[in-house]
């Protein structure tokens, strides 16, 4: 250790002098440290306002999203960006027909007795491909998958085609007479997607190119439908009435995509 003497004065002003800067320099690094403590304390109590505002968020209600009007029904968005809207009842089966479909649209409709009326809209000018995602889906949520079928033949008509009157009188609530030729879409296999995007559960027919994208893949299977729901909204991170209300009736085999 170094000390710095002034030759021009005497050892006793030397030894004063630097007494005094000794004292000085200890006061200084007493109000040094006070500052410090002061800050880290401040550091503190930001440090834990901040977790506690973050915790205040995530309790926070999650605001909720506007729901589309075809929301109320099955649907998805085909390869090409066409909507299909299937029913879920008898009365919305009617509903679709005569509110919402159109001149363009085709109807699709497995050939099994409980199966949903589904709307390809704009489908006079779908592809083979999208009219393929349109059947395996309305094979997919018929009673064809309540009994276990692996596949269902399933046909498409137009509006024109469609009639609530038949030779035997009036026909009931969610059905259809149905004139003239159909195309066919013969031993259509049942088989879904299902995943999440933007806090949406979607499902989608597993010959869709984007069933690749989805968490799970679903067909036929032993597992009852909640304990199957349970399972896919837990990896989703979803709420289990979306998924369920997403999936036909019947027994799955779920299969998670890693």
């Amino acid at each position: 250790m170094k000390i710095r003497l002034d030759w021009r004065k005497s050892l006793q002003e030397n030894a004063n002098r630097h007494y005094s800067l000794s004292k000085e320099m200890a006061k200084k690094e007493g109000g040094a440290r006070k500052a410090i403590a002061e800050t880290d304390a401040l550091i503190a109590k930001a440090r834990f306002e901040w977790q506690s505002c973050e915790e205040e968020a995530k309790n926070l209600p999650k605001a909720k999203r506007k729901r589309e009007w075809f929301e109320k029904f099955r649907w998805f968005y085909t390869s090409g960006g066409k909507l299909v809207i299937a029913g879920r009842d008898a009365k919305q089966n009617d509903l679709l027909v005569s509110k919402f479909m159109e001149g363009e649209d085709l109807f699709f409709h497995a050939d099994i007795q409980g199966a949903p009326a589904t709307i390809l809209k704009g489908g006079k000018g779908a592809s083979g491909q999208e009219k393929l995602e349109a059947a395996q889906f309305a094979a997919s949520h018929s009673s064809a998958w309540k009994v276990g079928a692996a596949s269902v033949d399933v046909y498409a008509v137009f509006k024109e085609q469609l009639s609530k009157h038949a030779q035997g009188g009036f026909v009931g609530a969610g059905g259809f007479a149905i004139a003239g030729g159909r195309e066919w879409f013969r031993g259509t296999p049942l088989g879904l997607a299902i995943g999440e995007k933007e806090g949406v559960v979607l499902c989608i027919p597993q010959c869709h190119p984007d069933a690749s994208k989805m968490r799970f893949s679903v067909a036929n299977g032993f597992v009852e439908k909640g304990k199957a729901a349970k399972q896919i909204a837990h990896i989703l991170g979803a709420s289990v009435d979306e998924v369920t209300a997403a999936l036909p009736t019947g027994k799955f085999s779920p299969k998670e995509r890693k």
